[in-house]
């Protein structure tokens, strides 16, 4: 089996296995989930010291879904390999320090032939924004794989398609790993986010780069969301300077439940 080590352990999150587990079921419980069942998700990515009370908002939904989901498709940007479509990786599976996550293969082949889809070991090997959502999943869900998609240059209705073809019933949850504003002052970041944030409850789009670092994915997300009747809820609208850092300069963190009618 060929696993994509964790890349970004004791940087962005503990490398210790007990300290990790301890510091990701600290951020759950300190959440207050809703009653939502969601079919997606939008959860942030950045260092858990700031962005993890957010995440944590988010994953603490999926507590009475733990034993139904059992697939996950994540998706997030590129930050360090520019290339066109989105990546899935040359890998059976991630490890981190809470152990190993198999990948989806079964779902790779549903959309392994689709123009947009390519293969890439260098889009997937130093890439945060979907590593840094597996401790949170290891510790929801029961037995489940993931099919991650590293996002580079591509439209939402690419994004979109791929999302249609993987959509399946209440076994697979949409997970897609974004940011908000970067280096804004506080107010500024407030403000700026709290636009976005409207515009992604009234799936309203397009969300740009400046507004959510994962915008392509998000905005692939809200179409999709249109044709399957989702509606989008806000769990946490928050920033680095109400978590953990300075407010001179700031990075935005939100999360967001999506439901579908019957499900709200």
């Amino acid at each position: 089996m060929k696993t994509r080590p964790a890349a970004v352990a004791g940087m962005f999150y503990p490398a210790d296995r007990e300290q990790l587990a301890h510091e990701v079921r600290a951020l759950l419980a300190a959440a207050s989930p809703g009653a939502l069942h969601p079919k997606a998700l939008i959860a942030p990515h950045a260092g858990y010291v700031y962005s993890g009370p957010v995440a944590a908002s988010a994953y603490a939904l999926l507590a009475p879904l733990a034993r139904q989901i059992h697939r996950v498709i994540l998706l997030g940007p590129a930050h360090r390999v520019a290339f066109r479509g989105l990546a899935l990786p040359d890998a059976d599976a991630f490890d981190t320090p809470l152990g190993r996550v198999a990948i989806d293969l079964a779902a790779t082949r549903q959309i392994v032939h689709l123009p947009q889809v390519t293969i890439s070991e260098r889009a997937h090997a130093l890439e945060h924004s979907l590593e840094v959502q597996l401790p949170f999943l290891q510790t929801m869900l029961t037995e489940f794989k993931i099919l991650p998609l590293v996002v580079g240059e591509a439209s939402a209705e690419a994004v979109a398609e791929v999302l249609d073809t993987l959509w399946d019933g209440a076994e697979t949850l949409l997970l897609i790993s974004s940011d908000l504003s970067h280096y804004l002052p506080y107010p500024g970041a407030k403000q700026a986010d709290r636009l976005t944030a409207d515009a992604i409850l009234h799936l309203q789009t397009p969300v740009s780069h400046e507004q959510a670092c994962g915008g392509t994915a998000v905005n692939g997300l809200m179409l999709a969301a249109q044709r399957h009747g989702l509606a989008a809820h806000l769990l946490d609208l928050r920033n680095s300077g109400d978590t953990a850092g300075p407010r001179d300069q700031v990075v935005g963190y939100g999360a967001f439940a999506f439901t579908e009618p019957s499900h709200v």
